[in-house]
């Protein structure tokens, strides 16, 4: 094919042999031939329309690929998206677990009626009878405290003066009214500081110091009980005492099981929920309503909506209270003594916060006597 075809046409205007240059000839002729000379593109169909190249000119549209790593349907101004990948199946739903007591309910029931009968029994046949269970409570749960504090965090609070002055504090609270309580809560703290004394000075600011918050925690706060058993109508002060921690405690645990969702406190204790502290309340306010209208002399039943009301919240902190120690100490029961519950100071816990403000609120509604 010659140049004829594809180059510039001779001619005027054109650059032809009527502008003046020269045209070669011969074998030169030949020579400016073929340099002139290009082979001609196939240029394909063009649909109606055309395309344009991007610039705002036309453009022929390849038909073809133009490179091997090219598919048909490729072109640089508008590559093909990638295909999206199916959504993956959702996974079948895990089967519903059935909510768990995490505990043993029968032990605890059998344990719980055991030492109703007990207390109630000492209760209404001697007062004095009462006095020692408290006693032998206090005692225990000592013990309890100072062992855990000694295994988890090598505190060594003296147990003797505390069991003796612990129990003691108990007697004088009933014998001799509040008075003796304070009386004998400062004795007791001084026997602690003495004697930690007989031993090395080693980590006996730690000691001591654990020494009197175990007498406050522990027998002081226990003493309470045995002031409201001081009054005329003192058994019944007491049995509604326990009663309405016992209810808030079990309407807790009911509504919390069963409804709780929300949580109470999760950092000091993950069981605990907003769900089961309403029903807490609630329990608590219906069971004070009762006590206070049918077994408290000169008692109504708005006053036992009040009473009802502080003891749930004081057995809640409480209960509180003793999970962020034993959190602290790295344990989940105080003990094994009693199963189903764990320990003596498992199960007064929420008990002994919950003593001065019963013995408080009834000698605000219907005096101590």
């Amino acid at each position: 094919m010659n140049d004829s075809s594809w180059g510039t046409p001779a001619g005027p205007g054109r650059g032809g042999p009527d502008q003046g240059h020269a045209v070669p000839a011969g074998p030169a002729l030949d020579r400016h031939a073929a340099a002139q000379t290009r082979p001609m593109p196939i240029v394909p169909d063009v649909p109606a329309g055309g395309f344009q190249d991007g610039h705002g000119r036309g453009a022929a549209q390849p038909g073809g690929p133009l490179f091997r790593d090219e598919t048909p349907h490729e072109h640089p101004q508008e590559p093909m998206p990638s295909p999206v990948p199916p959504p993956p199946p959702s996974p079948a739903p895990a089967p519903r677990q059935k909510k768990s007591a995490g505990r043993d309910l029968g032990a605890a029931i059998g344990v719980g009626v055991g030492l109703g009968a007990v207390i109630v029994a000492s209760l209404f046949i001697w007062k004095p009878a009462f006095v020692g269970v408290i006693a032998v409570a206090v005692v225990v749960g000592l013990w309890e405290l100072t062992s855990r504090l000694q295994e988890r965090k090598a505190i060594k609070a003296p147990l003797v003066p505390l069991a003796v002055g612990g129990a003691a504090m108990v007697v004088a609270g009933y014998v001799r009214g509040p008075e003796g309580a304070w009386v004998a809560m400062a004795l007791t703290a001084l026997a602690v500081l003495v004697w930690r004394m007989t031993e090395p000075p080693e980590g006996y600011l730690k000691d001591v110091t654990a020494g009197v918050f175990a007498a406050f925690y522990v027998p002081f706060l226990a003493t309470f009980v045995a002031l409201l058993l001081t009054a005329d109508d003192g058994p019944q002060r007491v049995l509604t005492f326990l009663l309405l921690t016992v209810v808030s405690d079990t309407g807790a645990y009911a509504v919390g099981w069963r409804f709780g969702k929300h949580k109470l406190a999760p950092r000091i204790s993950p069981g605990k929920t907003r769900e089961g502290l309403f029903g807490a309340v609630a329990f608590a306010m219906a069971a004070g309503a009762l006590c206070m209208e049918f077994m408290i002399d000169d008692g109504a039943w708005w006053q036992g909506l009040l009473l009802g009301l502080a003891v749930a919240a004081s057995a809640t902190l409480g209960d509180l209270g003793e999970s962020m120690i034993k959190r602290d100490l790295g344990i989940k029961d105080m003990g094994t003594l009693l199963p189903g519950h764990g320990g003596i100071m498992d199960r007064l816990d929420s008990l002994l916060p919950t003593a001065p403000v019963v013995w408080l609120l009834l000698a605000l509604f219907v005096g101590t006597g």
